[in-house]
């Protein structure tokens, strides 16, 4: 676990710097996995916004998140890849007419997972931070798969809320909140066991 929690540590230092090969060849990866049958733009375009960035070019909206957001969009497009053209298209529920855009709600998921969680501690002493630890020594992807379960419940209070954009950060909240009350449930071994992972399927 210890082993574990050093290598997430470690991701989580990683700023996106758009000079790198590799972080540009993530970003190309997401767009392949986002829409497989269309080209990857150039890394600055307007097509990019169609994904939920703010600009036209992505590398300036990993501030808060870092690359570890990248990392975790890619991991839930792979997957549960249902779960994610379900939410980058928006097909379920009745939208508002100025929706939340889905990359930097990704960006966002990933930053509020890293404080509730109280990962930039040494150990984490946060309930849900120990907790954390616990389901992190079940599973390697422990911090990955929680993040697609955040991300479907942001979705689902958002359509229950019926928020639009202006109420994003609410709504993060509410998401934070009831993920950080199903983290407290007992006989929560692993990830899979939280009610919300359902949502994934």
């Amino acid at each position: 676990m210890e082993e574990r929690y050093r290598n997430l540590r470690l991701r989580m230092e990683v700023q996106f710097d758009g000079s790198r090969l590799d972080h540009q060849d993530a970003l190309k990866q997401l767009w392949r996995l986002a829409y497989p049958n269309r080209e990857v733009p150039p890394l600055k375009s307007e097509l990019w916004k169609e994904m939920g960035w703010q600009g036209c070019d992505p590398s300036t909206d990993f501030r808060g998140g870092g690359y570890i957001s990248l990392e975790n969009l890619i991991f839930f497009a792979k997957n549960y890849p249902n779960s994610f053209q379900t939410l980058l298209h928006k097909t379920e529920g009745s939208r508002a007419d100025w929706e939340y855009p889905f990359a930097i709600a990704g960006v966002n998921i990933s930053f509020m997972l890293i404080q509730m969680l109280d990962l930039q501690s040494v150990l984490p002493s946060s309930k849900a931070g120990v907790r954390f630890l616990e389901l992190l020594g079940e599973d390697e992807k422990a911090f990955d798969n929680l993040y697609c379960i955040a991300f479907r419940m942001l979705d689902a209070q958002w359509l229950a809320k019926r928020a639009s954009y202006m109420e994003f950060n609410e709504v993060l909240k509410s998401t934070r909140n009831q993920l950080e009350r199903e983290l407290a449930l007992e006989d929560i071994a692993s990830v899979k066991d939280l009610p919300a992972y359902n949502m994934l399927m």
